[in-house]
C-alpha cells in the first residue's frame, strides 16, 4: 500500500507559498507561473491558510470587483488539514474526500515536508491498481512475474 512519502518521492518535495501579506497578484503570477493550483500562505514559517484557484474563483464571484492588489490572507481558506508521510494514500483520499479538499501539506515532526494534490493521489491510486491487474493477470495465466 503507498503511502504519502511514496507520492512525494515521486514528484518531488518542492512546495510554494507566499507570505500573508502577498497580493493576490503576486500569488496568481506565482500560481501562473509554476502551473499551480494552489500555494501555501505562511507568517514567517508557519502555514497560515492555503490559496487555490478555488479560493479565487469563489471569492471573485462574490463581488462586483476584486482587487489584485488586496492581500491574499483576506482570500485564503483558514482551516488547513494536514497529512504525516506515513500515511496510506487510501487514508488521504478518504480525508480530502470528506472534506472536499484538493491540497494537503505532509508534515513531519512539525516540519512541512511536502505538499500533495488530489491529481497525486489519483494518480498513485490508478498506478497500484494497474499494477494488482497485471499481477493477477500474471496469475492467471501462469506466466512469470516478479511480485
Amino acid at each position: 500500500m503507498a503511502t504519502v512519502n511514496n507520492l512525494l518521492l515521486q514528484k518531488g518535495k518542492d512546495v510554494w507559498s507566499v507570505q500573508v501579506h502577498s497580493t493576490v497578484r503576486e500569488t496568481l503570477m506565482l500560481m501562473a507561473e509554476k502551473n499551480i493550483g494552489a500555494v501555501l500562505v505562511m507568517d514567517d514559517q508557519k502555514i497560515v491558510g492555503i490559496f487555490s484557484e478555488r479560493d479565487y474563483a469563489r471569492h471573485a464571484s462574490r463581488r462586483d470587483s476584486m482587487l489584485l492588489d488586496e492581500h491574499v490572507h483576506e482570500f485564503m481558506t483558514n482551516a488547513v488539514y494536514y497529512v504525516s508521510p506515513y500515511e496510506t494514500v487510501e487514508e488521504v483520499m478518504a480525508l480530502m474526500t470528506s472534506k472536499k479538499i484538493r491540497h494537503l501539506p505532509v508534515m513531519e515532526n512539525e516540519r512541512l515536508v511536502g505538499l500533495i494534490s488530489i491529481g497525486d493521489v489519483v494518480k498513485q491510486i490508478m498506478d497500484d491498481k494497474e499494477t494488482t491487474i497485471l499481477g493477477l493477470e500474471n496469475y492467471i495465466l501462469g506466466r512469470d512475474y516478479s511480485g
